[in-house]
């Protein structure tokens, strides 16, 4: 049976060889737990924090700002839950299509939805109004993982630290701070944080050829979080439990790797989806922003289609793909993406997410269209 084109890269990466090999030792030979004291196991926290150190530079932080956690959902509700817990009277504001991990700890409290545009992009003077005195955390996630549209970041940043500036002049004692996640933006964007302005960012390391399970949060030096696992104090005190020193190392180890490789990496799946998109018919429709979206993102409605009897097809014929997000995929339920977007429930039924990666060809994406031609015809 001949190996499926996999079209799935924003739900799962395989792991890279590079990794499984930084990985190896702390299986069986340097498994030692690294809070003990004696020598062997103060070299597998040597390692451990040499792993911190390495993401702290990718992310042009230091290595205490920097917490492993079990991948990017424990990473979002840390940051939520951390801050949130911490300001009972106070309120958050979230983009209407963040991932289901931010959206559901952010309904715990106080939250407004700020709106995006038909391209998938909040709308800044939206997002700014929707901000009160009482708000004290901004998330909106780096690049949308259904459509792959890319959020101005930056510029939210710079307007949190101008609000910051402007409660400070009218003796506001309430912070006001600002998360992204940035699991999808990892493999092909920018990450520094000082340029991007952020306070606590997420990343994800089963989205960049890292061990599933694996990620971190950065945490902004001086700024404090409400510790969601309590017991050995492990993580700065922010999440406590032996550390999984394979999967922190084989984490830095992938981040380092996609991210030295993403200038190149980038602009050659942005000509293979380039290529896709002229030959696209007509009647098919792009989804999300034209320009500023993921170089490995194609999101397409097909009008009148039924996307789950589309995926069957596909994947009969070779083709493994979606119909959005995986954590959501099982509910049968219209994207709360594609719907904040301006879709009908009709449309959001009948689009599917093609995300490619580091194996993807334009000769697999030439077999894609012509299968869907086929299908749809």
């Amino acid at each position: 049976m001949p190996k499926p084109i996999y079209l799935d890269y924003a739900a799962a990466t395989p792991l890279d060889g590079a990794v499984l090999q930084a990985m190896q030792p702390f299986w069986q030979e340097q498994f030692y737990n690294p809070s003990a004291t004696y020598l062997p196991a103060q070299t597998v926290k040597q390692a451990l924090e040499q792993a911190r150190a390495d993401i702290a530079k990718v992310l042009g932080a230091r290595g205490p700002e920097i917490i492993f956690t079990a991948g990017g959902t424990e990473s979002c509700n840390l940051a939520i839950h951390g801050i949130m817990q911490q300001y009972p009277d106070a309120n958050l504001v979230v983009s209407g299509v963040e991932h289901e991990a931010v959206l559901a700890p952010a309904q715990q409290y106080a939250h407004q939805l700020a709106p995006v545009g038909p391209d998938g992009i909040v709308d800044l003077e939206k997002l700014q109004k929707a901000i009160n005195d009482q708000t004290v955390l901004v998330s909106v996630m780096y690049a949308n993982n259904e459509v792959g549209s890319l959020q101005p970041i930056a510029k939210i940043g710079q307007l949190i630290k101008r609000l910051n500036l402007e409660r400070q002049q009218k003796n506001n004692p309430l912070p006001l701070y600002f998360h992204t996640d940035a699991c999808q933006a990892a493999a092909y964007l920018d990450l520094n944080v000082a340029r991007l302005g952020v306070d606590l960012m997420t990343l994800n390391g089963g989205k960049i050829y890292g061990p599933k399970q694996s990620g971190i949060l950065y945490v902004k030096g001086g700024l404090k979080l409400q510790p969601q696992i309590n017991g050995g104090g492990q993580e700065h005190n922010l999440r406590s439990g032996t550390e999984n020193v394979a999967a922190c190392v084989g984490f830095a180890k992938a981040l380092q790797l996609i991210q030295t490789k993403r200038h190149q990496e980038g602009k050659r799946l942005q000509t293979i989806q380039q290529d896709f998109l002229q030959q696209l018919p007509e009647a098919w429709r792009l989804n999300g922003s034209n320009s500023q979206r993921l170089p490995n993102n194609l999101h397409i409605t097909f009008p009148g289609a039924d996307n789950e009897r589309l995926l069957i097809q596909l994947e009969m014929a070779g083709i493994l793909a979606a119909a959005g997000s995986a954590c959501s995929a099982q509910k049968g339920v219209p994207s709360h993406v594609l719907k904040a977007m301006g879709l009908s429930d009709q449309d959001a039924q009948a689009s599917l997410r093609f995300t490619m990666g580091k194996t993807t060809t334009g000769a697999e994406l030439t077999k894609l269209l012509k299968t869907l031609v086929k299908l749809l015809s």
